[in-house]
């Protein structure tokens, strides 16, 4: 009895603690994910809403450049079938605690 009760608190345990890191690290990407579509939205804005030297607008065009490959990556994970480690994570804990 006392094994099955603690393999069944492990497993309670580790399943929450998988959610905590699932919840936190999409926060972080979401917010990460956040931060790239403001910078983007401000170079634009100088770029096209603000005067600027020639010297300036050169160095906007090529973070605009930059950020557009930027943003791809960010798109591509939001929006691209992935493997998740996270749920593989989950589903070996699940099997794991099936099999006791």
């Amino acid at each position: 009895m006392e094994i099955d009760d603690e393999v069944k608190q492990i497993k309670v345990t580790g399943s929450k603690a998988i959610e905590v890191r699932k919840k936190m690290n999409f926060w972080a990407r979401f917010t990460l994910s956040g931060t790239i579509l403001g910078t983007f939205i401000f170079l634009i804005w100088l770029l096209f809403f603000t005067e600027l030297k020639a010297e300036s607008r050169d160095l906007v065009n090529i973070l605009i450049g930059a950020f557009v490959a930027v943003m791809a990556k960010s798109t591509d994970y939001w929006f691209k079938d992935k493997d998740d480690p996270e749920h593989k994570e989950s589903e070996t804990l699940q099997k794991n605690g099936e099999s006791l």
